[in-house]
C-alpha cells in the first residue's frame, strides 16, 4: 500500500500528545516522517500479518482536501495521478490518551474509525508563510465604527468568506481562519457593534450631573442623563448586528458570501442568511447558540413589548445602573475570565493568552459596561432560530453543521435537533473540542470548511469532507474518522463524526447500548 503524507505543521501551543492505544496485544507502530518543506512524502508500509486492518476497500480520502485554485499546498500533488492510496487508512478499536490521568473512549458507537491525514496550519517558524492580516474600520453610521479583518486580498478569483464572532470576542478569534483560510479564499472577520473593538468612539449620552459611579470616571460612557442624538435608537441587538452584516456583505465585500458563525455569531450568520438569502452562498454553524434575548421583539409582540419600559436604549435607566455595576465588576474580573475561557476550552493546554488579552482589553473600554447592559436587555430579533432556520431551508441555502462535542454550553443535542430540521445538511461531530472548535482545532475545522465550499463550488462533482464519491449517496446513518495532523512537529488526533441524511436520535442511541452490550459480550467471554 502507498501511503502519500504531507507536512504543514503549526505553530500554535499544544503541549499535550495524544497517542493511540490498541486492543490487539500486538502492536504495530506506523511513523510519518516529517518534512521542513512542503512536498509530498512516499513510503511503503509493510504489513505481513494484516495488523494495521488495510484492505483493497480502503477508499482514498485525501482528495477532499480541497484547497483554492492558488493554492501552493497542494501544487506538488501534480504527478501522482497514478498513486492509488491517498491515505494512511486502517481500523482499530482503543482509547485516545491525552494527560496521564485522562482517558478519553475514542468511539461510542463501536464502529471501525478510519485514519485521515489533513493539513496542519502554516508553520511560520519552519519557514510557511500564513496570508497576511490587515485591520480596519468601516464607517457604517456616525459615530460607530465597525472594526474588521481581512486576509487574501490577492485571491480576487475565489470565494469570499465572512465570520461572525461569538459574545464577548471579536475578529481576533479567527486569527487562524485569517492566516490558513486566506491562503486560498478572500477572508473577512467583523466585531459585532458593541463587542471587540466595535464600540462607539464617543459616549453615547451627555455627562451624568449627579454623583454617583459615572461622576468623573472615564469607564462609564451611557450613564449620563440624555441620548446624543447620533444615539437616539441604539440599541445592541440581533436585529442591529442583522443590519450590520448586510451592509458590510453589500458595501465592504460587494458579492454573496460564505459566511460562518461561532455560538452567538452562528445566530447572526442564519438571521442574515433566512432575511437575505440571496446574499449568502452557504451557512456553516460553530456550536450556534439557539437562542438569544430575553425580552420580546416589539415588531413581532408589540403589546407584550409595552410591558417592559427599558430595552437596550441609551441612557441606562437608575434601576439599571446599579445592577451593571455589580455584575460588570464580576464578569470583567481577570480570574472570572480566566474561568470562563476553561469552561469553553475542553483542552486546558491550548494557548489561550491572545484570546485572554484581546476580551481584557475590550472590558476596559469606557462604553464597554453600558454596552453590555445594551445587549443584555436588547429585545429578541424578529425570527427566533427555528423560524430562521426553517427560512433558509425553505430558501435552499446551503447550510454545513460543525459541533465540539464537549461543549458544556452548547451541547450536541442541540446540533442535532438543527439536523432535525435540515436532514440534508452535512453535519459533523468533534472530539475532543468544546466550544470554540475553530480555535481549539483550527486544522479540522479549516479542512471541513475546505472541503464544503469545494463540495458546493463544483456543485457536487467533488464529494463532502471524510466522504469518497461512492460513499456519499450510502452513507445515510453515520461514519467516523480519525483526522490526524501535524501541530509544533508531532502528530494530533481529533475523532469527526460525519452524520448522514437518515440519522436519527434513536440511531444514536441505538448504537450506544450495541456498542456497550457488545463489549459486555466480548468480556464475558
Amino acid at each position: 500500500m502507498e501511503v502519500i503524507s504531507y507536512n504543514s505543521p503549526s505553530c500554535f501551543n499544544l503541549k499535550r500528545r495524544l497517542l493511540v492505544k490498541k486492543s490487539t496485544s500486538r502492536e504495530q507502530q506506523v511513523k510519518i516522517p516529517l518534512c521542513r518543506k512542503r512536498r509530498i512524502l512516499c513510503s511503503r508500509v509493510h504489513d505481513p500479518t494484516g495488523s494495521l486492518g488495510l484492505s483493497n476497500k480502503d477508499r482514498p480520502l485525501l482528495n477532499n482536501c480541497c484547497y483554492g485554485k492558488g493554492s501552493s499546498s497542494f501544487k506538488s500533488l501534480e504527478g501522482f495521478n497514478n498513486v492509488e492510496s491517498k491515505v494512511l487508512s486502517w481500523n482499530y478499536d482503543g482509547y485516545v490518551i491525552g494527560n496521564e490521568d485522562e482517558v478519553v473512549r475514542i468511539s461510542e458507537t463501536g464502529e471501525s474509525v478510519t485514519k485521515v491525514l489533513i493539513p496542519g496550519l502554516p508553520d511560520e517558524y519552519n519557514g510557511e508563510c500564513g496570508a497576511p492580516i490587515s485591520s480596519r474600520f468601516w464607517e457604517w453610521k456616525p459615530k460607530l465604527n465597525v472594526h474588521y479583518e481581512k486576509s487574501g486580498c490577492e485571491n480576487l478569483n475565489s470565494p469570499p468568506l465572512l465570520f461572525l464572532p461569538g459574545f464577548g470576542v471579536g475578529s481576533f478569534h479567527y486569527e487562524k481562519q485569517l492566516k490558513d483560510l486566506g491562503r486560498d479564499y478572500r477572508v473577512w472577520a467583523i466585531d459585532f457593534l458593541g463587542q471587540g473593538m466595535s464600540l462607539p468612539i464617543e459616549d453615547p449620552t451627555s455627562p451624568s450631573k449627579e454623583d454617583g459611579i459615572s461622576e468623573g470616571k472615564d469607564f462609564v460612557w451611557g450613564f449620563g442623563d440624555k441620548t446624543e442624538p447620533w444615539a437616539s435608537d441604539l440599541v445592541y441587538s440581533m436585529d442591529l448586528w442583522r443590519d450590520q452584516v448586510r451592509y458590510f456583505v453589500e458595501e465592504v465585500i460587494g458579492e454573496p458570501v460564505y459566511i460562518v458563525g461561532n455560538s452567538l455569531g452562528g445566530f447572526v450568520a442564519l438571521y442574515f442568511a433566512a432575511c437575505n438569502p440571496q446574499l449568502v452562498k452557504g451557512v456553516t454553524l460553530l456550536n450556534a447558540t439557539p437562542f438569544w434575548g430575553f425580552l420580546p421583539n416589539p415588531i413581532k409582540s408589540p403589546r407584550l413589548a409595552r410591558i417592559f419600559s427599558w430595552s437596550g436604549t441609551f441612557p441606562l435607566p437608575e434601576s439599571v445602573r446599579k445592577l451593571t455595576e455589580f455584575v460588570w465588576q464580576k464578569i470583567s474580573d481577570p480570574e472570572n475570565i480566566a474561568d470562563v475561557l476553561r469552561q469553553v476550552y475542553a483542552d486546558h493546554s491550548i494557548n489561550v493568552d491572545k484570546v485572554f488579552s484581546h476580551i481584557l482589553e475590550t472590558t476596559q473600554h469606557p462604553a464597554a459596561a453600558a454596552s453590555f447592559a445594551s445587549i443584555m436587555f436588547a429585545p429578541q430579533g424578529e425570527l427566533s432560530f427555528r423560524e430562521a432556520l426553517s427560512r433558509c431551508h425553505m430558501n435552499n441555502v446551503p447550510i454545513c453543521l460543525m459541533y465540539g462535542k464537549e461543549d458544556p454550553w452548547v451541547k450536541p443535542v442541540w446540533g442535532l435537533q438543527v439536523k432535525k430540521q435540515v436532514p440534508e445538511a452535512p453535519y459533523y461531530e468533534i472530539s475532543p473540542a468544546g466550544h470554540c472548535p475553530h480555535d481549539e482545532v483550527p486544522e479540522v475545522v479549516n479542512y471541513l470548511l475546505r472541503g464544503w465550499i469545494k463540495n458546493l463550488e463544483t456543485k457536487g462533482a467533488v464529494a463532502l469532507p471524510l466522504l469518497d464519491d461512492m460513499e456519499t449517496e450510502s452513507i445515510q446513518n453515520s461514519i467516523t474518522r480519525d483526522l490526524e495532523f501535524v501541530r509544533e512537529g508531532s502528530n494530533k488526533s481529533v475523532i469527526v463524526r460525519f452524520f448522514g441524511s437518515r440519522f436519527s436520535l434513536w440511531n444514536r442511541i441505538e448504537s450506544y447500548f450495541k456498542s456497550r452490550f457488545g463489549k459486555l459480550e466480548t468480556k464475558s467471554r
